[in-house]
C-alpha cells in the first residue's frame, strides 16, 4: 500500500498536534504537581503552543490534496511557531539579565487584562517582569523557556518538512 502526499501530510500534522498536546500536558503537570506557577511570558508561550497545536490538528483533519494547500498549512504552523520562538527568546533574554537590570514584578495577566486593552497588555508583558527572570526549574541545564524554544524550532521544521516534502 502506497501512501499519498496528502495522507503523509495528515499523519505528520497529527503527530505535530500530539507533540503540542504533550508539551501542554507537561506544562499543566509542572503547574499542578510541581507547583511552578507560570509567569506572563510562560502563558504567552503556552498560547503559541496551543495555537500551533490547533493548526496542526486542523491541517490533519483537512488534509489538503494540493501541494499549495499543504504548503499554506505548513507556513501557518510556522507562523505560530515563530510567535512562540520570539516569546521564548525574550524570556531567555530576561532570565540572562544581571539582577540589577531585571524589571520589577508586574501584575498577574488576568488583572492586567481587566485594567488595560489587549494591545497594552501585550506590550507590557513583552517588557518582562521580575517573576519572568526567576528560574525555578532546569533540565539538563536549560530552563523551561529554553526547552520551549527548542521544541518550537523542531516543530517548525517538522511542519515545513510535512508541507514542502517532495512526492516520490
Amino acid at each position: 500500500m502506497t501512501s499519498t502526499p496528502s495522507s503523509r501530510f495528515r499523519i505528520q500534522f497529527a503527530l505535530g498536534a500530539l507533540a503540542c498536546a504533550g508539551l501542554m500536558g507537561y506544562a499543566m503537570y509542572s503547574e499542578i504537581y510541581l507547583h511552578l506557577d507560570p509567569c506572563n511570558l510562560c502563558i504567552f508561550q503556552r498560547i503559541a503552543v496551543i495555537a500551533m497545536g490547533i493548526v496542526f490538528l486542523l491541517g490533519a483533519v483537512v488534509g489538503p490534496k494540493s501541494s499549495g494547500g499543504r504548503k499554506a498549512w505548513s507556513l501557518f504552523a510556522l507562523l505560530m511557531a515563530l510567535a512562540g520562538i520570539a516569546v521564548a527568546g525574550r524570556h531567555l533574554w530576561i532570565q540572562s539579565l544581571p539582577a540589577d537590570q531585571i524589571p520589577s514584578c508586574g501584575a498577574p495577566l488576568k488583572d492586567m487584562l481587566e485594567m488595560m486593552s489587549v494591545g497594552k497588555v501585550v506590550v507590557k508583558v513583552f517588557g518582562g517582569s521580575g517573576e519572568c527572570a526567576a528560574i525555578p526549574w532546569r533540565f539538563l541545564g536549560l530552563a523551561m523557556p529554553g526547552w520551549v524554544l527548542i521544541s518550537l524550532v523542531v516543530l517548525a521544521a517538522w511542519a515545513l518538512h510535512a508541507g514542502f516534502r517532495r512526492a516520490k
